[in-house]
């Protein structure tokens, strides 16, 4: 559980903004033989995205690399901006934030390596991994218990819904059955 201060500062976000390898993947990139790129992602995660959305926020990706997988996937789960192929970050953070009508300190960011460093230095909230880099970790507000690919953003998203004071009334319509 987040501490008060963070739910406090979690309050105020309004955009939760995620890299992707490293953070919804394992940041692992497997190549088949045939140089086919296979890319995991945890399904908890993408709950955790529909669920902030369901509560108001909005989901934005930004990563560096470019892949049909992201997309398809981020398509899937109806995230609202994605950028690919964004080596600077923070300049596409600004971007997405124009196109939204947000401010960077209106995000929450979540990233585990150097290119995200840009982004940090201007959103609201930083989160990194546990195998984050040890630059990314020192400046994030907070550092997941969860490794990217395997929950982490689940754990970011249950905390934003906590501290919007709506987890509790999205839980339990997942407890009732329809009559």
């Amino acid at each position: 559980m987040a501490s008060y201060v963070l739910l406090e500062q979690a309050r105020d976000v309004q955009a939760l903004v995620l890299d992707v390898d490293g953070i919804l993947s394992d940041g692992f990139v497997t190549l088949t033989n045939s140089g086919d790129e296979i890319k995991s992602f945890d399904i908890r995660d993408g709950l955790g995205m529909k669920l902030v959305q369901q509560a108001g926020l909005k989901v934005i990706i930004i990563t560096g690399r470019q892949s049909h997988i992201v997309q398809k996937r981020m398509t899937d789960l109806g995230v609202d901006l994605v950028f690919q192929g964004r080596e600077d970050k923070g300049t596409a953070l600004k971007e997405a934030c124009a196109q939204l009508n947000l401010t960077p300190q209106d995000c929450l960011y979540m990233g585990d390596d150097w290119p995200d460093l840009s982004a940090f230095s201007i959103a609201g909230m930083k989160v990194t991994v546990p195998n984050g880099h040890v630059e990314v970790r020192r400046r994030a507000d907070l550092v997941t218990q969860a490794m990217g690919g395997r929950g982490a953003v689940r754990e970011i998203c249950d905390m934003l819904l906590q501290a919007k004071g709506v987890y509790d009334e999205l839980l339990e319509k997942h407890l009732t059955t329809p009559h």
